[in-house]
């Protein structure tokens, strides 16, 4: 059997972005999961019955932590020889990618799930554009996981044409869709977290799921929230605050803390209840690859408000499982959300199709057959 390495960041990404994956892809390869954290990540391999190898990564620029990480992975590379060596999330793709490349992997496979350079400017960004040309000139294939995505990397120059595709399409995992489902969530569920979250039965609720970050786009969605002004409304933010790498606004923390009808679930491991007790997802990132919570909300019925931003676009279908709307705009949040508490029979037409959508395209299965499918072709090219 040979073998496959795959790598992220944190195990997190492991967990949340790779769900099972790498589960299903031991019964054809032997399989090795790399990343940071070393309890976590022995945890993850237990579970899905692979091996795991720690290395040294962080989020952050840390020149000489990221050394020490690339030799070790440089030399565990040289020790196992692997075939394919297939990175995930920004750091574990520039170290991992040169290490495999320093070791003589001859496969070299990197997933892009979005560009947080978008984001910055000045010397900060001319770095990160340098770090992400360096990636993919170290990889011998480049997977953006939307063809948004693709396009913005062909603009931006960071890598011929001829290393690029999307596969099937889009997604980095896809969706289980009999996990992600309404009827997975029994009756008592919901009465019982309603209960707790003191929502009463004649609220609508929006949700937002993901890390209550500045470029999730809470300042403006929780700004939007505060001038409906509607009684039966709540808005549920499921997530980790992250205010160390991208805090928000005082003035939205303050926002967060004191409106009683703002709920904070922080992190959870399972969301499904959350949608099922949810009217519509608000999800007005500044970036994305392809996410993974649009896809969730969908399976589970739920329609969604996105921003006009790659991966959301593709899964959104304008007036017809969701609606999208202009990228850091308060008022385009607000008008969105009113639309929807006002218009009745657009809301309900929203909410049929939001399901089928998602398991006509991203049925689990197909993205992990299709990613299965690529590598099998690696190995025909030897």
């Amino acid at each position: 059997m040979k073998k496959l390495v795959r790598i992220t960041t944190v195990p997190l990404s492991l967990e949340k972005l790779l769900e099972n994956q790498l589960g299903y892809m031991k019964n054809h390869y032997e399989v090795t999961a790399v990343s940071s954290e070393e309890e976590r990540l022995k945890n993850f391999g237990e579970n899905q019955g692979v091996r795991t190898f720690e290395a040294g990564l962080t989020r952050k620029i840390t020149p000489l932590q990221d050394l020490k990480a690339l030799w070790q992975l440089y030399r565990f590379f040289k020790k196992e020889q692997p075939f394919i060596v297939h990175s995930h999330t920004p750091k574990a793709g520039t170290v991992g990618m040169l290490a495999a490349k320093l070791a003589g992997v001859p496969n070299r496979l990197h997933t892009v799930a979005g560009l947080p350079l978008l984001e910055t400017d000045g010397n900060k960004r001319r770095l990160l554009n340098l770090v992400e040309k360096i990636t993919y000139a170290s990889a011998t294939k480049v997977y953006p996981n939307s063809n948004g995505l693709k396009e913005i990397i062909l603009e931006e120059k960071f890598c011929k044409p001829g290393k690029l595709q999307v596969i099937g399409k889009g997604s980095s995992n896809g969706i289980d869709t009999e996990y992600f489902a309404h009827h997975a969530v029994s009756e008592e569920q919901k009465a019982k977290l309603i209960a707790e979250l003191g929502i009463k039965s004649d609220d609508f609720v929006f949700i937002f799921v993901g890390r209550i970050v500045a470029d999730k786009g809470i300042n403006e969605l929780v700004k939007a929230f505060l001038k409906l002004q509607h009684k039966n409304c709540k808005l549920l933010l499921v997530g980790p605050f992250e205010k160390e790498l991208d805090p928000l606004l005082p003035e939205t923390e303050k926002a967060i803390e004191t409106n009683e009808n703002i709920i904070t679930a922080g992190y959870q491991n399972d969301v499904r209840s959350y949608f099922a007790i949810s009217d519509c997802l608000v999800f007005p990132s500044y970036r994305e690859g392809f996410p993974n919570v649009v896809m969730q909300a969908g399976a589970m019925g739920v329609p969604s408000i996105v921003s006009d931003i790659n991966g959301c676009n593709e899964i959104i279908a304008e007036g017809v499982n969701g609606i999208i709307i202009r990228p850091k705009s308060t008022n385009a949040i607000f008008e969105a959300m009113l639309r929807l508490l006002e218009d009745v029979h657009l809301y309900s037409h929203l909410k049929q199709n939001a399901r089928e959508m998602i398991v006509d395209r991203y049925q689990q299965a197909l993205v992990w057959e299709a990613i299965l499918n690529e590598y099998r072709s690696l190995e025909n090219n030897v």
